[in-house]
């Protein structure tokens, strides 16, 4: 088996419609610029010494079907005027020795800024915890985000949000995606 550990990452999300739920999921992907690619969805963890490159550079690396991993949030609706979204968010370790962690999101009615503030704060609570960083999860996530930085073992936190509203007799599908180059 080999033993596969990316060595960068990026963020991309997209948005589709079509009259077909899957085609719509399909546009999603184009729109993120990852459609050619066989998508394996993993779980959460951002590895050690992982670098975060743009969607620009990420994409020219990749080849059409290629097996590429990543992590990703999928929401869809064909309601008329219900705000849909996605968002994958990741916290960094302040050791690039260390591995972080990312999350992902799906709502209706929430902005990108709800989305994304959610999507962090699940990645950076997961990272608290594994790196014993002492907070009271009941308080609310900007005096957390602040304990967290203050910790010195968390530097920093990330999202990549998107959101739309259905349009009526088409599916809206959203998409947010960390992706994994070797």
């Amino acid at each position: 088996m080999i033993n596969f550990v990316p060595r960068q990452a990026f963020f991309t999300k997209g948005i589709g419609r079509h009259k077909n739920k899957l085609q719509s999921f399909e546009l999603a992907l184009r729109d993120a610029g990852i459609e050619k690619l066989n998508l394996v969805y993993v779980s959460s963890i951002f590895p050690p010494n992982c670098k975060m490159v743009s969607v620009d550079e990420g994409v020219k690396q990749l080849s059409p079907g290629q097996i590429t991993f990543c992590v990703m949030a999928r929401n869809a609706t064909n309601e008329k005027g219900r705000l849909v979204g996605s968002a994958v968010g990741m916290a960094f370790p302040a050791s690039k020795e260390h591995y972080g962690y990312i999350s992902e999101h799906t709502a209706f009615g929430a902005d990108e800024q709800e989305l994304g503030d959610f999507a962090e704060d699940l990645a950076s609570t997961m990272l608290a915890t594994t790196q014993g960083v002492d907070f009271n999860p009941e308080t609310a996530y900007d005096e957390r985000r602040q304990i967290y930085l203050m910790s010195g073992k968390i530097i920093d936190s990330a999202s990549a949000p998107v959101v739309t509203t259905g349009q009526a007799g088409v599916w809206t599908t959203t998409v947010s995606a960390a992706v994994f180059l070797p």
